[in-house]
């Protein structure tokens, strides 16, 4: 700690971003700051809460940038979030897109419902409030404006030709001005001129009934009601026609919550609520909010977006790339003042999840540690070995990070270097083989190893730690019980028991990673003695190579499908008669054994 208050003296009075390091060298937090001085020596000094206090704890050495202007740190910090992924930092994921209706840039453009926006000169339209909304918007278009349908263009014209819903360019001339003219209608449709399309519908419905033909009048009728639901029923309306996201914030006991509004052709179609704890000035955790949600293409730019008071529209504006605006009155102001309401509902309806969470995760790895007497262990992982009778061994492992799965770091193992069923050689090859590589790519080691065994397994384990990678990693043992329940954890050496209240939450984190590493190597082993199975009939076969191994395998999946399989069914995948036959009969034999 002395070394850092030395290093922060050195700290220059400027702007710029700053990274913050743990004891393997791992960037765990990026920010910005106006005054690099000041904003590092903040967390270093007075008092913070809880999860502030757990980042300082894990800093042992910092980097910085500077910066020529506020906005060009605002850009790096970005570029430094998307680059290291530190754990401490906002990253929104891609679960959280909406549905757009996309016409493609196609000499034959097409209509089609997609989550990602692309650069691809397409024309986009959304998001929606979900996908059912988009799904039935796009079918009423289909019926109104007939462009093609198909993915590649057919030999012959399709269902959709004789249904009207396509101008079969696949066998009749289709002139771009027709095309053109088709897209300029729906673009007109989907940008709010729908009102004269619902009276147009409307009308013939009036005509279909008097003429008595009822169906005509009902499917009418349905098309006049999904524009209601999908393009009018709407929870607010705004006089113009701007698509304008609008965003508020409120922030209470170091956590923010972000509520934007999507408006889109003047109404308020959905919202999305964001919600994470914060290690800076409000402000600028906001302003890293904005860059991921809209430069890491999680969301379309709308025509303009409303800010909240305290954010500057014109750093927004130049960071964004799109016009900003902070309404002063009226009913825009009222729309921020609706947002920053459900931000502040939504964060106090939260606090009590997220204390029982946090109490199931960081709290008990913290806890965990303790009663190890080792470093908090905010990053586990853990192995386990699966065969049968020493066939097919496998191997997995998996990652947890603050009490969490990491799945994005699970790794499966096939043994190689190890004949029969050899528990200990097994371990050594794939902690050799996991941390031999972490070394290499210079990527983060784990503060406790898991593993899934006793005494011997935890000897394995050291022994190739600690004598040929020269690391020093906490490794532990899982002891199961006769009913297969995590019943001890031994650590040390020798490995000693280490006494856990089975109700605590630290002995449930040891339950939650022990079955996930136990179920991840199930499952390989599993997959793996399939396609052997699999494979092994086939080897039988003359005529059946690598390439039709892959190609039956791709088709069938499993023995199971594959013995269920006619001989016709067998020559469709490209197999010839007679090598179809020879299988057959294989298969035939070996039901009968």
């Amino acid at each position: 700690m002395e070394q850092l208050k030395e290093k922060i003296q050195l700290l220059p009075a400027q702007p710029g971003c700053y990274l913050m390091k743990n004891k393997h060298g791992t960037v765990i937090y990026t920010g910005k700051a106006k005054v690099l001085r000041n904003r590092v020596r903040s967390y270093f000094t007075g008092a913070h809460d809880k999860k502030t206090q757990r980042l300082v704890s894990e800093i042992t050495d910092f980097e910085y940038i500077v910066t020529s202007s506020n906005l060009e740190a605002l850009v790096l910090e970005q570029n430094l979030i998307k680059k290291y992924q530190p754990r401490y930092n906002v990253l929104l994921k891609d679960d959280k897109t909406y549905p757009f209706l996309k016409i493609t840039k196609e000499e034959h453009p097409r209509l089609l419902t997609t989550r990602k926006v692309k650069k691809d000169g397409a024309k986009y339209f959304g998001p929606y409030p979900n996908a059912q909304a988009a799904n039935e918007t796009k079918k009423l278009l289909d019926r109104l404006y007939p462009l093609r349908k198909c993915r590649t263009l057919p030999d012959r014209v399709c269902l959709y030709y004789h249904i009207g819903q396509c101008l079969a360019p696949c066998e009749f001339p289709v002139s771009k001005e027709t095309n053109n003219s088709l897209v300029s209608d729906i673009t007109k449709f989907l940008n709010g001129g729908h009102q004269s399309v619902k009276e147009n519908l409307t009308e013939k419905m009036y005509k279909a009934s008097d003429a008595l033909d009822f169906e005509r009048a009902k499917e009418l009728r349905d098309q006049v009601k999904h524009i209601e639901a999908v393009m009018e029923k709407q929870k607010m309306t705004i006089t113009d026609q701007v698509n304008r996201d609008v965003f508020a914030y409120y922030v209470d006991k170091g956590w923010m919550c972000v509520q934007v509004f999507f408006v889109r052709q003047g109404k308020l179609i959905e919202r999305d609520v964001s919600l994470f704890p914060i290690y800076q000035d409000p402000e600028d955790d906001f302003y890293a909010f904005l860059g991921q949600f809209y430069l890491e293409d999680h969301h379309k730019k709308p025509a303009e977006i409303f800010l909240p008071e305290g954010i500057d529209p014109v750093i927004t504006s130049e960071f964004l790339g799109i016009r900003a605006v902070q309404p002063k009155r009226g009913q825009k102001k009222e729309l921020i003042e609706l947002a920053t309401k459900n931000a502040k509902l939504a964060l106090q309806e939260k606090f009590d999840l997220i204390e029982r969470k946090e109490q199931k995760t960081i709290v008990a790895v913290e806890k965990l540690g303790q009663a190890m007497n080792i470093d908090t262990p905010y990053r586990i992982e853990a192995f386990d070995n699966s065969n049968i009778q020493g066939v097919d061994p496998v191997s997995a492992m998996v990652s947890f990070v603050d009490g969490k799965p990491d799945k994005n770091n699970y790794r499966k193992y096939k043994i190689k270097t190890v004949t029969g069923p050899d528990d200990y050689e097994s371990m050594r090859e794939v902690v050799r083989r996991r941390y031999l590589r972490l070394l290499k790519e210079e990527q983060a080691l784990p503060d406790l190893i898991v593993i899934d065994g006793g005494k011997g397994q935890i000897s394995a384990a050291q022994s190739v730690l600690e004598d040929e990678l020269a690391l020093s990693i906490p490794v532990c043992g899982l002891v199961k019980d006769d009913k297969h329940r995590t019943s001890q954890l031994m650590i040390g050496d020798p490995p000693e028991v280490v006494t856990l209240s089975k109700t605590s939450h630290e002995f449930y984190l040891l339950q939650r990673i022990q079955d996930e590493v136990h179920r991840f190597a199930i499952s390989f082993h599993r997959n793996i003695r399939k396609k052997n199975m699999f494979t092994s009939i086939l080897d039988k076969v003359d005529g059946i190579g690598d390439k039709r191994k892959r190609l039956l395998l791709k088709e069938f999946g499993s023995l199971k499908r594959l013995k269920e399989a006619s001989i016709e069914e067998i020559r469709s995948v490209g197999v010839p008669q007679s090598v179809a036959e020879s299988l057959r009969s294989i298969i035939d034999d070996e039901e009968n054994k």
